[in-house]
């Protein structure tokens, strides 16, 4: 309560400061000032002492049109929408050894795994914002920094090791306990070795029926990489597992696009990436990566697994990277996932989210307009592996503002 008191005593005093500073009389300044620092000193507020708050933003406006192209089939049969996404976190430094991150993020419904946009088609509805990141993370001086122990949740890019999206979609929220080496507090992998060894929690069984085995479904995470240059080529090269508990069973819908069934399937993927990259000019970067993650789970021990369906791939070509403004970047992608390669955790995107079983390719741009805001386009073609009467056609105009 004391604390309290003494809050709103600095906080009038800094009003009172505010309103009669342009006063002549410099004692009066000086005396005020004094007071201010002696309160805020008291209080324990001096800089060694002092919260970095470092508050983080985003906002993307997009256009997106969807169009099944079907043989045989014409007219107008696209959907077009108007969507938004934001993000508003802040990511306190609160000593050397802690930090932490709230972030809270649209999500439409709220349903949706892979995605944290909001449709704009319920006549003007005041939208939800759901809590997108909740973490902490102790960074032990003892081990030089060089080590994070994240507890809570937390987006993907900065829990895991990602080059693109053939695994984990971007907008993905890892929930549990990650140890991290080789990653600074923002989550980006140092130069040299990186490891990252994590525990997430899928699904809790919630039946207490002594008769039932109720099982929580779960995921055990390890990767492994390293970062360097070569005469002017900067590389990362790296292996990861993923290991799957108690995940067969129908998952039904309200988490993914689509609805998903698991029965009778298991998922221990291993995943091998890299990328390798230079300089055109002093302005204009290129890089070239890729993917390739395949199940090692076999039908011999899961019956709805097909041995021959386990493979998928992802390569990228990289130009330019938009940083300042006036920059522009351009990349293609080429992607193949068989059926039982990958879980639907992968990218909801392509193939009008039906997240394995499809081929095809996408492509995009990027051109930084003004400082913090960019202007994008992606264009997705994609089918189902075997099934060429149909293509599926998607669309994206983005704007996008960060601060």
């Amino acid at each position: 309560m004391v604390l309290c008191v003494a809050h709103k005593d600095m906080r009038k005093e800094f009003r009172n400061f505010k309103e009669q500073i342009t006063q002549t009389n410099p004692i009066f300044v000086m005396r005020k000032v004094a007071l201010i620092v002696g309160l805020a000193a008291s209080l324990g507020f001096s800089n060694a002492q002092a919260v970095d708050w470092n508050w983080k933003g985003d906002i993307r406006y997009r256009y997106q049109s969807d169009l099944t192209d079907l043989s045989g089939v014409s007219g107008e049969h696209s959907r077009d929408r108007h969507r938004y996404r934001v993000r508003l976190g802040v990511y306190p430094w609160i000593n050397e050894e802690l930090s932490a991150g709230v972030q809270l993020a649209s999500a439409g419904s709220g349903t949706e795994t892979t995605s944290r946009n909001e449709t704009m088609d319920d006549m003007f509805n005041p939208d939800p914002i759901y809590i997108n990141e909740a973490f902490i993370d102790y960074h032990p001086t003892a081990l030089s920094g060089n080590v994070n122990i994240i507890l809570g949740k937390r987006s993907v890019a900065s829990t895991l090791i990602t080059l693109n999206d053939l695994v984990w979609d971007t907008d993905l929220t890892f929930e549990g306990a990650t140890v991290q080496y080789g990653k600074d507090g923002d989550g980006k992998e140092k130069d040299g070795l990186s490891a990252v060894a994590g525990y997430y929690l899928l699904r809790e069984q919630k039946n207490v029926n002594p008769l039932v085995d109720a099982k929580d479904a779960y995921l055990f995470a390890g990767q492994l990489a390293y970062k360097g240059e070569v005469s002017d080529i900067s590389y990362q090269l790296g292996a990861a597992y993923y290991d799957y508990l108690n995940y067969d069973y129908n998952i039904g819908s309200g988490f993914f696009k689509n609805s998903i069934d698991y029965t009778g399937k298991d998922f221990n993927i291993v995943e091998f990436f890299g990328s390798f990259g230079g300089q055109i000019t002093d302005t204009l970067p290129w890089k070239v990566s890729g993917q390739y993650a395949f199940n090692t789970a076999k039908h011999a021990d899961w019956f709805n697994i097909n041995d021959a369906k386990r493979d998928s791939y992802l390569v990228e070509l990289k130009i330019g990277d938009a940083k300042q403004v006036g920059q522009w970047s351009l990349y293609g992608d080429y992607i193949r996932i068989e059926r039982d390669a990958v879980t639907a955790f992968t990218d909801s995107d392509r193939n009008d989210g039906s997240g394995t079983n499809l081929e095809g390719f996408k492509v995009g741009a990027v051109y930084h307009l003004v400082q913090n805001m960019t202007l994008g386009v992606n264009y997705f073609n994609f089918q189902t592996i075997g099934d060429n009467s149909r293509t599926y056609h998607t669309f994206m105009a983005d704007a996008v503002v960060k601060f």
